[in-house]
C-alpha cells in the first residue's frame, strides 16, 4: 500500500512516515546495518529522510550519503543547522558542510534545530539566498513553541516556513494544546521526532501492551498509529534493524479504533493546560 501524504505549504507533498537519523553514525561498527536499515525504508516508501549536522558530527549525514547512492531522485532529504551556526554567513557555509557529506547538491528542506542567539532575521535571510541558489528547496524550524512561531512570523521572509520539527509522541503530549491546531490553522506540517519516545518505558505501558496484543501487533506500532493518526503530522522514527523498518511501515497501515484511542487517552493524558515545549 502507498504510504499517506502531507502536503507542505509550497504544495509539494512528502510521506507521512519517514526516518530519523539521530544516533546514527556515531559508531563505524554499526554503519553497515544503519545503511542497510535506510535503504530498506526507502524501498517500502519511507522516502523522507531526516538527519542533522549536529547527529554523530556530521557522522548521519554520512550514513544517509551511502544509504542513497544511486537513489538521490527517490528521496527528500531534511537536514538541520545548529543553532550557534545559525548566523547568516555560518548558516551558509553549515549548509555546504551539509551538502558536501550528504553527496548531493540540494537539500529538499533545511531546518533551524532551535533557537538560538542568532537572530531570526539572519537565519531566515540565509535559507532565501540558499533556496535561490538552489541548494535547499525550502525552510524550517525545530522546536518552536507558539510564541516562537508568532515572532517567526513577524521576520521578513517567516512566513515561507515549510515545518516545524518537535518532540511528539503517546507521552508528549502537550503540542495537543495549542502547538497543533496553530500549525493547522497556517497550513504547515508538524514534523514528530521520537514518535515512539526516547527509551522503552513508554512502550511498556500495560494500556499499549494490551491493544497490542489484542491486535497480535507491537507496542510501537500502537505508539505510531497513535502519531500518524493525527491530520498534519509527519512522523520520522528511526531504526537500525530490518524488522523494525518493517514494523514501522506497517504502523502505517493501521488504524486505530474509538475504544483504543479512548484507553490511550486514559493511559497517557492529553494536557488540560499550557505546557512548556518538550525538547530533547
Amino acid at each position: 500500500m502507498t504510504l499517506p501524504t502531507i502536503a507542505l505549504p509550497s504544495g509539494k507533498s512528502v510521506p507521512a512516515l519517514g526516518q530519523g537519523t539521530w544516533r546514527m553514525g556515531e559508531d563505524r561498527r554499526r554503519h553497515a546495518d544503519e545503511v542497510t536499515a535506510l535503504r530498506r525504508g526507502i524501498e517500502l516508501g519511507m522516502t523522507l529522510i531526516d538527519t542533522a549536522e549536529m547527529y554523530g558530527d556530521g557522522g548521519a549525514e554520512l550514513v544517509v550519503a551511502e544509504a542513497i547512492k544511486g537513489r538521490r531522485d527517490e528521496v527528500q532529504l531534511v537536514s538541520k543547522v545548529l543553532p550557534h551556526n545559525a548566523s547568516r554567513g555560518g548558516t551558509i557555509a553549515a549548509c555546504e558542510r551539509s551538502l558536501k557529506r550528504l553527496g548531493t547538491d540540494h537539500i529538499e528542506l533545511y531546518l533551524l534545530h532551535w533557537r538560538g542567539r542568532h537572530p531570526l532575521a539572519e537565519t531566515v535571510d540565509a535559507f532565501e539566498t540558499l533556496q535561490r541558489s538552489g541548494a535547499i528547496g525550502g525552510w524550517g524550524v525545530s522546536n518552536f513553541d507558539v510564541d516562537d512561531m508568532e515572532e517567526l512570523l513577524t521576520v521578513p521572509g517567516g512566513k515561507a516556513c515549510a515545518t516545524n520539527q518537535v518532540l511528539y509522541n503517546l507521552s508528549a503530549r502537550g503540542i495537543e494544546y495549542d502547538l497543533l491546531a496553530w500549525s493547522a490553522g497556517h497550513a504547515m506540517p508538524i514534523m514528530a521526532y521520537s514518535p515512539l519516545g526516547n527509551d522503552n518505558r513508554m512502550l511498556r505501558h500495560p494500556s499499549l501492551q494490551r491493544i497490542a496484543n489484542a491486535r497480535g501487533i507491537t507496542a510501537a506500532q500502537v505508539a505510531l498509529a497513535f502519531v500518524l493518526a493525527r491530520p498534519g503530522v509527519i512522523a520520522i522514527p528511526k531504526a537500525t534493524g530490518l524488522d523494525h523498518v518493517a514494523e514501522n511501515r506497517a504502523a502505517a497501515d493501521l488504524t486505530l479504533t474509538a475504544e483504543e484511542h479512548a484507553a490511550l487517552d486514559a493511559a497517557f493524558p492529553p494536557p488540560r493546560r499550557k505546557q512548556a515545549l518538550e525538547m530533547i
